[in-house]
């Protein structure tokens, strides 16, 4: 199998009689137009997904590049590429690949980089079993805008991004806050404890008076969570009294 693994490739080019054709991947006899529509596309024996690249991050994945296809080609036998034109990362699996779900995964895999994600941690999701990213908007727990937007995102990082950090190592879950979108990775059930959290911090709860719900919700799981649930609640308090 062919990988295409180059980040500086693009959709067209001229030949000799003047004519534009286009890119395709290759493996073997088997050739597929880069170029159309959707997210997905199926020809003959092929499948491809599409990855749309914001500009944002469009150098930070030019400097990671190897770092994101060495996985996708090596751990999941899939062909990857980077269309300059449409600056969409292109991934191919044909009915030859080991698991269906391998080509999600390598979609989930690139969409949690583009949120903001590291590569390591965002490896996890091929990895690993049961990893899932929630995301949703500051005005989705409360309306709030300018200076009240402002505080609340500054709750959810505190000082020196301690008070994400410790609700991440609580929860065993990855938070990136990207302005007003937050994004959080993990499995379901630590998602849900770290969602909530970092809504009661959106909607200005005390920790403290916030400290009953989260226990009876961390009841159910082993006591040395349950008890850093305890430190999350009191360190928030302290880095918000400072």
């Amino acid at each position: 199998m062919e990988v295409e693994a180059k980040m500086d490739v693009s959709t067209s080019e001229v030949n000799r009689r003047g004519k534009k054709r286009s890119h395709s991947f290759s493996a073997g006899d088997n050739k597929m137009d880069v170029e159309g529509g959707g997210p997905t596309e199926k020809i003959g024996k092929w499948e491809m997904r599409k990855v749309p690249i914001p500009s944002h991050r469009y150098t930070p994945l030019k400097q990671k590049w190897k770092d994101i296809f060495t996985p996708i080609v090596e751990h999941l036998e899939l062909q990857v590429r980077f269309n300059l034109k449409t600056r969409n990362v292109e991934i191919r699996a044909g009915e030859d690949v080991k698991d269906s779900s391998y080509l999600q995964k390598a979609v989930d895999f690139v969409q949690a980089f583009v949120y903001g994600f590291a590569v390591e941690d965002a490896l996890a999701l091929i990895r690993l079993e049961n990893l899932f990213i929630d995301t949703f908007e500051v005005q989705d727990v409360k309306p709030l805008k300018g200076d009240h937007l402002s505080r609340a995102i500054g709750r959810l990082a505190g000082k020196g991004g301690r008070t994400k950090f410790t609700i991440e190592n609580a929860t065993k879950t990855r938070i990136v806050l990207a302005d007003s979108r937050i994004h959080i990775l993990g499995s379901y059930e630590n998602i849900q404890l770290a969602k909530r959290a970092v809504c009661n911090l959106i909607l200005g709860t005390p920790p403290l008076e916030g400290f009953g719900t989260l226990r009876s919700m961390a009841s159910g799981l082993p006591i040395n969570l349950t008890f850093c649930f305890e430190c999350i609640i009191l360190y928030i308090y302290y880095v918000m009294s400072e």
